[in-house]
């Protein structure tokens, strides 16, 4: 079937998201090509995502053009040190946290993450899936390994005695304890929080552990903070073993998604870049496509 029928069958079936996909080039035969080319050589492939995978699902990415909230509005993310020091800042963090996530953990996957779980469990292309996001949206598609660099909004952890537990639950333990808490949940950001008026945000409680009292933080990596070095290991260890790193819909602005692909390029892996917009590793990498991995990704697999 030529590119184009199929692509046009593709855009009846799978609806997407546009509000937050920046504007990209249309695909062309030769990109089609060369992709299908890198993955049909490669064996075993280490494919490595970031946020902007995600924003056909409707979740907005940082830094793209327009659409990115870095180029939309000021805004701060949250820091590693800050959340743990501040109770104010605790407080904002799970006020906005607690509007957005109704909407945020209704999100679904969409082509690309598809299309991931294809080339894994059907193609036996790819040994693991190395995730920037933490939406959760690989596991939903049907993905198996995966591991999420800068963890999961789906986890929450105590800071005090390290009990774990469901999102879910604690969105349950909030409702209970904020009961008249109310607002619209407005532009829903990467990590799942939104934005709340300020006079609302000293009438909100902030959840505390079951068992000790402590500091609840949602399991996820922080400005500030780092990956885990056991997490950083298994990505090391399978792109050591593998023969290819895939790069898709990730500025590689943020170091630790960065030095992978330095990784790959000292150990003379085949490096290939799907984004559309500039990423810090252009000028080192041999192939770099600049279209929507939801376009081109479900016209090879």
């Amino acid at each position: 079937m030529h590119f184009k029928l199929l692509n046009k069958v593709i855009q009846r079936y799978h609806s997407f998201s546009v509000q937050f996909v920046p504007k990209h080039n249309s695909v062309s035969e030769k990109d089609i090509e060369t992709l299908k080319e890198f993955i049909g050589n490669s064996q075993k492939m280490l494919v490595l995502t970031g946020a902007g995978i995600s924003t056909e699902s409707g979740i907005p990415d940082y830094r793209s053009a327009d659409v990115g909230l870095y180029d939309r509005r000021n805004y701060k993310p949250v820091k590693h040190q800050e959340f743990c020091s501040s109770f104010q800042i605790r407080q904002r963090y799970w006020a906005r946290n607690y509007i957005g996530w109704p909407s945020f953990s209704q999100r679904q996957p969409n082509n690309t993450h598809y299309s991931i779980k294809n080339l894994e469990t059907v193609h036996n292309k790819i040994s693991i899936v190395v995730t920037q996001n933490v939406d959760n949206l690989h596991f939903k598609a049907g993905s198996k390994e995966v591991v999420e660099l800068h963890g999961s909004a789906y986890r929450v952890m105590c800071l005090g005695c390290k009990s774990n537990y469901d999102r879910g639950y604690i969105q349950e333990k909030l409702k209970d304890t904020n009961p008249n808490f109310k607002e619209d949940s407005g532009i829903i950001r990467p990590d799942g929080d939104v934005e709340i008026s300020t006079e609302r945000l000293s009438e909100f409680l902030p959840p505390t552990c079951d068992n000790c009292g402590g500091i609840l933080k949602p399991d996820i990596v922080f400005f500030g903070d780092n990956v885990p070095r056991p997490r950083v290991n298994l990505v090391n260890e399978n792109l050591l073993e593998g023969d290819s790193l895939l790069i898709l819909g990730s500025s590689l602005t943020v170091f630790s998604a960065y030095r992978i692909v330095l990784k790959a390029l000292e150990t003379n892996k085949n490096v290939a870049i799907v984004n559309i917009g500039p990423t810090r590793a252009d000028e080192l990498v041999k192939l770099k496509i600049r279209v929507r991995c939801g376009e081109i990704l479900p016209l090879i697999c």
